[in-house]
């Protein structure tokens, strides 16, 4: 597609998924995460035309003015949106797919130096939360949701919810709640395994309570038909 037609995808699918937006040139002119964007898709097609030191300038540029790094290599397809952005890296060798949200401080980042893939895979719907950092070449499926600061180094299969260090799939996509859109932006209702197994413990407890509390009832009772109403006396 060309270059106008991609950048106002990237522009109308913010109103998907930012309430906050009102106009198209407020979102044009202090969206730091659409200049970055707009940058990014300039100097990819200058990475792929061997013009690498332009691509890397024009992405430090883009660096500056925005506070989110993408290296030039990398591959973003469309409708792709950094909320807020501050500290989101996006390595040279990630591949985004159409959909594609990410918010404030995600890493896209590598686990080796040898050359070739090392950086993740994200494919069409995929929704990153603040913080999470995506290691190594890894897939995270379509429509996948990665929760806030979890840290992911494994794939993840389509529609599925991971939260944690190291991430683990916790919710299916049965579970989840869509907008017209077919967009899930629940990232800050994450489940808590931790929290879960607590509260678990916690039921168990009060249960063993209740059962000694009956037990302790039954040995009475028992214990005044034996003796009758008095106790009985200690011996000497």
């Amino acid at each position: 597609m060309k270059f106008i037609a991609l950048m106002k995808e990237d522009i109308d699918c913010v109103f998907q998924r930012d309430p906050a937006a009102r106009t198209k040139w407020e979102v044009l002119t202090t969206y730091p995460g659409v200049h970055a964007v707009m940058l990014h898709r300039i100097a990819h097609a200058l990475w792929l035309k061997n013009w690498r030191y332009s691509a890397r300038f024009l992405s430090f540029v883009g660096r500056m003015l925005t506070q989110i790094d993408i290296h030039p290599g990398a591959t973003i397809g469309r409708q792709f949106f950094v909320d807020h952005g501050c500290g989101v890296v996006i390595g040279e060798t990630a591949i985004i797919g159409n959909g594609v949200t990410l918010y404030h401080g995600v890493t896209l980042g590598g686990t080796s130096w040898n050359p070739g893939k090392r950086h993740p895979t994200l494919e069409d719907g995929v929704l990153v939360g603040a913080g999470a950092k995506i290691l190594g070449p890894i897939t995270i499926g379509a429509n996948a949701r990665v929760g806030a600061n979890s840290v992911v180094i494994q794939d993840v299969p389509d529609s599925m919810t991971v939260v944690g260090i190291p991430g683990k799939i916790v919710v299916p996509m049965g579970r989840r709640k869509l907008d017209k859109h077919g967009i899930d932006l629940d990232h800050h209702l994450m489940p808590d395994p931790v929290g879960r197994a607590v509260s678990s413990l916690l039921e168990r407890i009060e249960s063993l309570e209740k059962q000694v509390a009956e037990l302790g009832k039954t040995e009475a009772l028992m214990h005044a038909e034996f003796y009758g109403d008095s106790r009985p006396e200690k011996l000497h």
